[in-house]
């Protein structure tokens, strides 16, 4: 039997269950035989999908069970739900659509809370085939945001985010971070990231957008995706008319608060950047804000004292106060002498940058207002240049260095000095024969950079239920003691591995430093993998053990694993 002759009888059982009704016996809280109208509303779900005859068949009966069953009972909310299934299914009427979109909105008032949170997984379901029906409740979803149960305030959020839209995006945005102030810390990571994505997607004007991300980072910076102090830098190095709102606004919640990583890195990237439009106090658009140089110094001296703050929120402050060197107009004594201070440094990375910063106060000061100025500003979004248009600005920059004078050369001379510690009288090199078509050849042939060091091949370390562990390695050719290994963690199983933690140790002879990871969750089926980065001090060039733990949960189970590396290959050490 085909659908076109099975739904009509099935249409006419159905609407006899609803308007007349069997024996009694059968009636559950005034609902008749709602067992039944369940079994045949799946039915005829299944033969109306893709079926636009079978769907046109049943339209009338799906809008008679939706207005006359009585929702008082969960007999009658159970048909209905039913009824909204096979709605959101088949080739309905958009008016039925609407009425369904209505069903489930008046679930979001009930007070059961199991029938809350099916109407808002089917809401979501919904959302973006009928978009503007769902818009209509949506005070009702962003009110279930605050229930105290946790599955429920999740769904709203995912429901809340999804509804926002460029012209709600204020109204909805101004909501959701009221409620990130004061949501579960589980949800905090979650809806950080949706305002963030929401605002890059919709700001209406770049000061919103900016103001936005700033009350993210001082609500819940540390909760925020790893790009966003980078979203936020281009952000603001694109907006030239607000560099002076920027570094005052930033200034203020820095000085305030400096345990929000994310917060206390962009704020040391722009007061380094545009610390001197902090020092006019010109800006209309912010309260009157009188800094002293003092003032300003003595808070990224507090960033880099501080105990709260990571290596790489202390490299921005370092680079803030060397900055701030060419940008303020009292002596920079002090700055140097915190500067040196960094110069014995046991983290390795703030210790380079510290000699090399030295390096330029001692040798080439009078070079360093040059190095140190603004970045130019970035474009976000641009258009991309096609390929004769890059290849012709490829020559003419090649050109322009290939004709430069003596004493640009000797320039050239004076910043690679910093690198490599070379005497400053050394020979400039030749210049080139800017000769047509060649000039890219030159440019190449240039000996300014060390052959790259030999690879070393990866290593897989790891592999449980689809989990599996490999690691990368690099030796920098400037420090050959240094080992840079890359731990990456992909996925191949159904199922998320999530709360990933790797940790990592070495025997007493090495000096190990574990950055963060770039994330806890290593998604199914071959995702986004979890990478983390390990740097290895080996002076005495001793071979390498490595000892790493594994804990994550995978499968609802919490799996902890102990494990040694004897296998590393030669190159690592040797």
């Amino acid at each position: 039997m085909s659908a076109t002759t099975v739904v009509p009888q099935l249409v006419q059982i159905l609407r006899t269950l609803v308007t007349t009704g069997y024996s009694t016996e059968h009636s559950i809280s005034g609902v008749s035989d709602p067992f039944l109208q369940v079994q045949i509303l799946r039915l005829l779900r299944i033969l109306g999908r893709n079926h636009e005859e079978s769907s046109e068949t049943m339209n009338d009966l799906l809008a008679q069970v939706a207005t006359n069953t009585d929702t008082s009972r969960n007999a009658g909310n159970a048909v209905l739900f039913e009824t909204v299934l096979t709605v959101m299914d088949i080739r309905s009427a958009p008016g039925l659509r609407v009425l369904a979109v209505n069903i489930l909105g008046r679930f979001l008032l009930n007070n059961d809370k199991n029938i809350r949170y099916v109407a808002l997984t089917s809401l979501l379901r919904m959302v973006q085939s009928d978009h503007s029906a769902v818009q209509r409740h949506r005070p009702t979803v962003v009110e279930c945001l605050r229930d105290p149960d946790a599955s429920l305030s999740r769904r709203a959020l995912e429901l809340s985010l999804a509804l926002v839209n460029s012209s709600n995006v204020r109204a909805m945005t101004q909501e959701l971070q009221s409620f990130l102030e004061s949501c579960p810390p589980d949800l905090r990571a979650d809806c950080a990231s949706g305002i963030l994505l929401a605002a890059e997607r919709f700001a209406p004007t770049k000061r919103w957008h900016i103001d936005t991300i700033l009350r993210v980072l001082t609500t819940a910076g540390t909760y925020v995706r790893d790009d966003a102090v980078a979203n936020l830098t281009q952000l603001i190095g694109g907006a030239q008319e607000l560099h002076a709102y920027s570094v005052r606004r930033l200034y203020s919640a820095l000085a305030e608060d400096i345990s929000q990583q994310p917060l206390v890195q962009v704020a040391a990237w722009c007061i380094g950047e545009y610390g001197d439009l902090l020092l006019e106090g010109s800006c209309e658009e912010t309260e009157p804000l009188q800094v002293e140089e003092e003032e300003v110094l003595a808070l990224l001296e507090k960033v880099l004292q501080s105990h709260m703050s990571l290596p790489a929120t202390r490299g921005y402050a370092l680079t803030a106060l060397m900055k701030l060197s060419t940008r303020l107009r009292g002596d920079s004594s002090r700055i140097r002498q915190v500067v040196s201070i960094f110069g014995s440094c046991l983290d390795v990375e703030l210790q380079q940058r510290a000699v090399e910063y030295n390096t330029l106060f001692r040798k080439y000061d009078h070079m360093r207002a040059a190095i140190l100025e603004k970045m130019p500003l970035v474009e976000r979004g641009g258009p991309q240049v096609d390929g004769e248009a890059e290849e012709s600005k490829e020559t003419q920059l090649s050109e322009t260095a290939l004709v430069s004078t003596e004493p640009q050369a000797s320039k050239l001379l004076d910043l690679l000095d910093l690198l490599d510690g070379t005497s400053g009288d050394a020979q400039p090199p030749p210049l080139l024969d800017p000769s047509p078509g060649g000039t890219l050849i030159h440019l190449l042939d240039l000996p300014c950079a060390p052959p790259p060091p030999p690879s070393i091949p990866d290593l897989r370390v790891f592999e449980r239920e689809g989990l599996q562990l490999s690691l990368s390695f690099v030796r920098p050719p400037g420090t050959p003691a240094l080992l840079l290994i890359t731990v990456t963690a992909t996925n191949t199983s159904g199922a998320d591995v999530t709360h990933f933690i790797c940790q990592a140790a070495v025997p007493k002879s090495f000096q190990l430093q574990l950055q963060a990871p770039s994330g806890d969750t290593v998604p199914a089926q071959d995702g986004l993998p979890v990478t983390q980065l390990l740097r290895i001090l080996n002076p005495n060039k001793a071979p390498l053990r490595l000892k790493l733990r594994l804990t994550y949960n995978h499968f609802g189970q919490s799996v902890q694993e102990i494990f040694e590396v004897n296998n590393l290959p030669v190159e690592t050490w040797q």
